[in-house]
């Protein structure tokens, strides 16, 4: 059993930042992948980015690349998510989620089998 608690969400101004993390505990799984997804109310939940554990590798929904950055912290069990230029779009309720494995598929929420019980996101334009 893996457990995700987030933290970090918040008010902010069109144009501003926000910082996002993901706190793990229990089992962990060390080729899996860790993810940041994203509802908005009356819309399914999006893929934001996912980062693999082990290895560093990243992948981003082209709606925020550039401008958000995924990184985690092993010896903490943490993921952040670092979001810049933050737009009205963007609010939304943000999930973390764990996963056993990473590869080209970890952009679907079927993939992932732990989730965190989110951080609200608004940004005012």
């Amino acid at each position: 059993q893996v457990q995700l608690v987030e933290s970090g969400g918040g008010l902010v101004q069109a144009g501003g930042s926000l910082k996002l993390s993901c706190a793990a505990s229990g089992r962990t799984f060390s080729s899996g992948a860790m993810g940041w997804f994203r509802q908005a109310p009356g819309k399914a939940r999006e893929f934001v980015a996912t980062i693999s554990w082990s290895g560093g590798s990243t992948y981003y929904a082209d709606s925020v690349k550039g401008r958000f950055t995924i990184s985690r912290d092993n010896a903490k069990n943490t993921v952040y998510l670092q979001m810049n230029s933050l737009k009205p779009e963007d609010t939304a309720v943000y999930y973390c989620a764990c996963g056993q494995h990473f590869g080209p598929s970890s952009d679907s929420p079927h993939e992932y089998d732990y989730w965190g019980q989110g951080t609200q996101v608004t940004v005012s334009s």
